[in-house]
């Protein structure tokens, strides 16, 4: 019993001496809770030549950390263990973020940029006033296709995917709300759909779509697409103007029958220790010449109309990546399901994996 006390001991002396030293190395270098600013955002999705800016400007230092879906960052931010002082959830994820107390409000006085930002993607239904968030990107969900793969065919609609001539030639983003959301919209229903009835149809209807389907992958479609190891691929637009860049022989449409539109916004975790730095990160980033650098770096859309005007001409008049008013009144915004509903979305697509094998 000595032995396992005296064991415990020393493991408790080693790692408490661990964190005091990096504490000190910390302090030396000058990092604390006032002078760095810690930012969780998704991976290769602002351009690194901004944060040294900001660094510069502000005489801040960043911790820049990355995750790779919602669900991650929100427990990673509920579990309270890591602070963060900006993060950028998608709006479904803001809505739930709220309801959980997971946010502070924002103070509209520090972002004096937000004025830049487009109308258009203010007051929006999961953050009504952006009390609690601040739009960073923009975009849809679509297909990619390879019209060379394809014998020159066209695609216009999510029911040419069903087409037999496709077998094993599509890539699915491994993702529930986008997968099960496709197969609705292909049937002219909600993405946000609850009714029960309609989403077994949209599971029986992806089904069907097995023959064609190669794989559903993450990260990897963009290279896979490039590559050209297969000929279709549904993929968000930001993901599409870098594949597209990577392979000029792509194209990226978003289908007739409507698809999604999705926001990613900065918020201020209630965890945060340098919210004055956070509120001036906010800024930073709405600036238009910083949000037109990063639009350009990252592939996504901007919501900063200003910013517009510091873009190529070539990008903000491309209407698969800024679309008319016309089609995006087709558009629809994820919508908080609660969990219930969003566990019944996931089963179905696990279903469907499971049905593919």
């Amino acid at each position: 019993m000595k032995k396992v006390v005296s064991l415990f001991l020393l493991v408790w002396l080693v790692a408490f001496s661990l964190l005091y030293v990096t504490k000190t190395i910390e302090s030396s270098k000058g990092y604390g809770g006032n002078n760095t600013v810690t930012i969780y955002n998704w991976g290769d999705y602002i351009d690194p030549a901004l944060i040294k800016k900001f660094e510069k400007e502000t005489g801040l230092k960043v911790i820049y950390q990355t995750f790779d879906s919602n669900e991650a960052m929100m427990t990673k931010i509920a579990q309270g263990g890591t602070t963060f002082d900006v993060a950028v959830p998608s709006e479904y994820a803001i809505s739930k973020m709220k309801e959980e107390g997971l946010l502070l409000p924002i103070n509209h006085a520090k972002i004096p940029n937000l004025r830049y930002i487009d109308e258009r993607f203010l007051n929006l239904s999961f953050d009504p006033g952006n009390q609690y968030s601040i739009p960073y990107f923009w975009g849809t969900v679509g297909i990619v296709y390879n019209r060379a793969l394809l014998g020159g065919k066209e695609i216009t609609s999510w029911n040419d995917l069903w087409d037999p001539a496709f077998k094993n030639q599509i890539l699915l983003v491994d993702g529930a709300r986008e997968i099960i959301g496709m197969a609705l919209n292909s049937l002219h229903y909600s993405l946000n759909d609850t009714n029960k009835t309609h989403l077994q149809q949209a599971k029986q209807k992806l089904d069907a779509l097995t023959p064609n389907v190669k794989a559903i992958v993450g990260d990897e479609i963009k290279m896979l697409l490039a590559n050209e190891e297969a000929a279709i691929g549904i993929v968000w637009s930001g993901d599409a103007a870098e594949i597209m860049w990577e392979n000029e022989r792509l194209d990226y449409v978003i289908p007739k029958e409507g698809t999604n539109l999705w926001f990613d916004n900065m918020v201020i975790p209630k965890t945060a220790k340098n919210i004055e730095g956070a509120h001036q990160f906010i800024n930073f980033m709405l600036d238009p010449k910083n949000a037109a650098q990063n639009a350009e770096y990252v592939g996504y859309s901007t919501p900063n109309k200003k910013a517009l005007e510091y873009l190529p001409k070539e990008i903000v008049e491309d209407e698969r990546f800024y679309p008319s008013e016309q089609l995006a009144n087709k558009l629809e915004v994820y919508e908080n399901l609660g969990k219930s509903m969003l566990a019944y979305y996931n089963e179905l697509f696990l279903q469907f994996k499971m049905h593919r094998k």
